[in-house]
């Protein structure tokens, strides 16, 4: 189905590449691995081989040497076959990102290459229970011992660590933290360390991607584990928080296109009093206006990958700003596929009730609908914080 966005020549040969890749697997074969509890490894590796999940980390480090634009393409085209893929944009995206930027030159060397190349798998650790969307209120702390650390606390909604083997851990550094300044610093901690367990958290997400809380109980990390600086985790997290809006961005486009090209085929081919039922301006006009909306939130995805890609200073309005149009616009047209295919709509054969929860955590996740609000109306438009 064409669009407004327009496709560079690179970006044609990625996307054609993806495309060929996820249709030989199938809408089918995401929904069944999640109904299933079963992970995507054949999907994964195969991408990792066609130098699909590395665009846009640096080539001295196995990647493609790309940007958030071609990032952008890949998980949008996995969406649009039916692949809301949530580890592509964690590990990759958010944990290659921030290494990439600030870890050392032997942790680069060390993880880059296998993030990029698929072989290994990284989980992203932020969210906690009691400080909402306020990370300065992040209460799991590292302390220092000997010439390492030692973490305590606990992690909630984490995506995919059961595939991952270690774990980008954000925290409270009790070191270079006063009453006053509250400072973080990020680790990069084994999943498989003495004292870090896991708990499945059941939701109505129809995904391989599983959530989970995390325990920390004195897990020892040595001087190795950190990663940039320490004290200075606001601002590197930032570096991997950005490309994670932008990525949320890409997976509602892509969903967006899946639901509507399958409304658009079911609105052609049912028949109802011998016309098919797009014929009807009820449900053609409902349809052309989804399109039209998840175009526009495609158009404000590139845009933020641009400015994040061009490190404009704006990258970080764009990025809100696109995670908030894109997944309006997608839940919008998923409904409205649902809508068109009657019953139908919620028959596992037609593949779109099974996606609701997954787009619909895209308007929470990974920041609600309300703090991006809060954000465009207090640094764009120079209102009074609210909160």
């Amino acid at each position: 189905m064409p669009g407004l966005v327009n496709d560079i020549e690179e970006h044609r040969a990625i996307r054609d590449s993806v495309a060929k890749i996820a249709a030989r697997y199938g809408a089918d074969y995401f929904l069944r691995r999640g109904r299933e509890g079963g992970h995507i490894d054949e999907l994964w590796d195969e991408l990792g081989s066609a130098g699909l999940l590395g665009v846009h980390l640096p080539v001295e480090h196995g990647g493609g040497g790309g940007g958030m634009a071609e990032a952008v393409v890949v998980v949008e085209e996995l969406a649009a076959h039916g692949m809301p893929m949530l580890i592509w944009v964690i590990s990759p995206a958010i944990v290659g990102s921030v290494l990439a930027a600030h870890a050392s030159e032997e942790m680069k060397r060390e993880w880059l290459p296998g993030i990029a190349d698929g072989s290994r798998k990284v989980a992203f650790g932020i969210t906690e229970p009691d400080a909402g969307s306020n990370s300065h209120e992040v209460s799991t702390t590292a302390r220092a011992d000997g010439d390492g650390w030692v973490i305590s606390g606990q992690k909630y909604y984490i995506s995919a660590i059961d595939q991952a083997e270690a774990l980008l851990l954000v925290c409270r550094d009790a070191d270079h933290s006063t009453p006053e300044k509250k400072r973080l610093s990020i680790f990069l901690v084994p999943t498989d360390a003495p004292g870090l367990s896991i708990q499945e958290i059941p939701t109505s997400i129809v995904s391989p991607d599983k959530q989970f809380t995390v325990f920390l109980d004195e897990v020892r990390v040595g001087p190795e584990a950190l990663v940039g600086t320490a004290g200075n985790g606001l601002r590197q997290v930032f570096t991997g928080l950005n490309p994670e809006r932008i990525l949320v961005g890409a997976i509602c486009g892509g969903v967006g296109r899946y639901a509507i090209s399958k409304a658009v085929d079911y609105a052609n081919g049912r028949q109802v009093w011998g016309v098919p039922i797009g014929q009807h301006q009820g449900v053609a006009h409902r349809l052309a206006d989804c399109h039209m909306k998840v175009e526009v939130g495609r158009l404000a995805t590139m845009h933020s990958a641009r400015e994040f890609d061009e490190g404009r200073s704006a990258s970080g309005e764009a990025a809100n700003i696109a995670k908030y149009v894109a997944s309006e616009a997608a839940l919008e047209a998923l409904d409205q596929a649902i809508q068109t295919h009657g019953g139908n709509g919620l028959a596992h054969e037609y593949g779109l009730s099974e996606m609701w929860f997954v787009t619909r955590l895209m308007r929470t996740a990974p920041v609600s609908r309300e703090m991006v609000l809060n954000f465009v109306a207090q640094t764009s438009l120079g209102l009074p914080r609210s909160y």
